[in-house]
C-alpha cells in the first residue's frame, strides 16, 4: 500500500472480530510505533498491550468514548512522561501523535482496524495498568479484525473533512 492511499482510505473502526491478530503482526505494528520520530531523539513513550478480556472490559471505563475498547482484540496504551509535569516540553505529545499515527497506519495496512479511546479517568487507568506515578496516558488504541470488513474500504462520507480552503492561510492568516 502506498502512503497517501493510506492516509486517504484510513477509517476508523469500532466493532471487532474475536480473531486474535497473529503476533508478528502485532510486532510489526508495535515496532511501526518505535519507528516513529520524535523530538530531539527522545523517544519518550512506551506502549502497554493489553490482550485479557476483562483487562479489555475494565479499561473501557476509562473514558466516556472508549467502549470500543471492550471488544478489542488488543488495546494499545500509550504512556509518557506527565506532558503537565513542570517542564515538560509540549512536544511529547506531538512525538505520541506520530507514534499513534504510525500505529494505525500499520494495523490498516495489515487489515487490522483500530480506534483512539481518550482517557479521562487518570487514577483508575493507573491502577488497571500499573505505570509510574510520574507517567501519563492519555490515549489507548483498540486493535482487531473489523467485525464488517467493508469498514477497511467504505467510501469517505459527504462532509466528513473540512475543505483547504477553509484552513488555509498562505504566508499570513
Amino acid at each position: 500500500m502506498q502512503t497517501l492511499d493510506a492516509i486517504g482510505r484510513q477509517r476508523v473502526v469500532r466493532a471487532f472480530t474475536s480473531e486474535p491478530l497473529p503476533d508478528d503482526a502485532l510486532s510489526t505494528i508495535l515496532h511501526a510505533g518505535r519507528r516513529a520520530g520524535s523530538s530531539k531523539n527522545l523517544q519518550r513513550w512506551a506502549f502497554v498491550t493489553v490482550t485479557d478480556r476483562e483487562t479489555l472490559r475494565r479499561l473501557s471505563e476509562v473514558g466516556p468514548w472508549c467502549g470500543h475498547i471492550a471488544g478489542a482484540t488488543v488495546a494499545i496504551a500509550l504512556v509518557t512522561p506527565d506532558p503537565r509535569a513542570d517542564g515538560s516540553p509540549l512536544s511529547i505529545m506531538w512525538d505520541l501523535g506520530r507514534a499513534a499515527q504510525n500505529i494505525t497506519l500499520a494495523a490498516w495496512d495489515l487489515g487490522i482496524g483500530s480506534c483512539p479511546g481518550t482517557v479521562y479517568e487518570q487514577a483508575l487507568c493507573r491502577s488497571i495498568l500499573g505505570y509510574p506515578e510520574d507517567h501519563h496516558c492519555e490515549y489507548i488504541l483498540s486493535l482487531g479484525y473489523p467485525v464488517d470488513p467493508t469498514d477497511l474500504t467504505r467510501p469517505l462520507q459527504p462532509g466528513g473533512r473540512h475543505d483547504l480552503a477553509s484552513m488555509l492561510h498562505e504566508e499570513r492568516w
